[in-house]
């Protein structure tokens, strides 16, 4: 039988209301067994990059990266957002390792091609040291992932913090059970934005599809939902998308289904 893994992604709209980020960390310390947080930020960076005179340009929900945009995210991902976190966890008594995807070799990844659209300083993942990760969780280190990447050449990369969480919960579940929760600010997938108590409990292909359709799902929820796809279609055990209250219990989100 196969170790529980719970693996946690969590959004920057969480992680930018100080009263909801302590409460998230605090039940996150609570989660029994293993665990491993993948953390985004990009309300955070957008908000400095305002203040520092840098466009935010964006497609889809997807952050557009030059060479300005990826500092502000360097700083941001790997520095303040992943630190703050590091450093709330132990005063919770949860032992963590914060870490960006050039960490140990810990995530390689490409340039993204051109295609429609130029991404710019944007990885899509080639690889995961889960070396490395099961040798941190076998200490009972939670490993604290931020969404940026390396190609092996020397450069780091902007890289989607969903498809992360997806990534690695598929190379973690040969050797783990795994529980995959994305948080974020809203309950679950609704059926109507306006309404909080719209969230559906469970969501299929069908479902996703005709959603998109009605322009339900739109943006930065697409990629999100087409990775939790991806996952179960590919080892991992169990996914759910809800709000901080996700991390205690189960009962009120979206639970995805094939």
């Amino acid at each position: 039988m196969k170790n529980k893994l719970t693996i946690i992604k969590v959004g920057g709209g969480i992680l930018n209301e100080r009263k909801l980020f302590e409460i998230f960390l605090e039940n996150y310390s609570k989660i029994k067994g293993l665990k491993l947080l993948v953390h985004g930020g990009g309300v955070i960076a957008s908000n400095y990059m305002i203040r520092l005179g840098i466009p935010v340009k964006m497609n889809e929900g997807r952050r557009i990266t030059d060479s300005d945009t990826l500092d502000v995210a360097v700083m941001t991902y790997a520095g303040l957002i992943n630190k703050n976190i590091v450093s709330t966890l132990q005063k919770f008594n949860c032992n963590a390792i914060g870490l960006c995807g050039a960490d140990a070799n810990l995530i390689t990844s490409k340039i993204r091609e051109i295609k429609e659209i130029d991404y710019g300083l944007v990885g899509d993942i080639l690889s995961i040291n889960d070396n490395f990760i099961n040798q941190l969780l076998k200490l009972k280190i939670s490993p604290i992932i931020c969404s940026l990447t390396h190609n092996g050449e020397g450069q780091i990369l902007n890289t989607n913090a969903d498809s992360i969480a997806s990534e690695i919960s598929i190379k973690l579940s040969k050797n783990y059970d795994i529980t995959l929760k994305y948080c974020f600010d809203k309950p679950g997938i609704l059926t109507d934005k306006n309404d909080n108590l719209s969230f559906k409990k469970t969501i299929n292909k069908t479902d996703y599809k005709q959603l998109i359709k009605n322009k339900i799902i739109y943006d930065g929820m697409v990629p999100k939902i087409e990775s939790c796809y991806y996952a179960l279609e590919n080892g991992v055990s169990n996914i759910f998308i809800g709000d901080h209250n996700i991390i205690k219990t189960t009962e009120n989100c979206t639970k995805i289904i094939l």
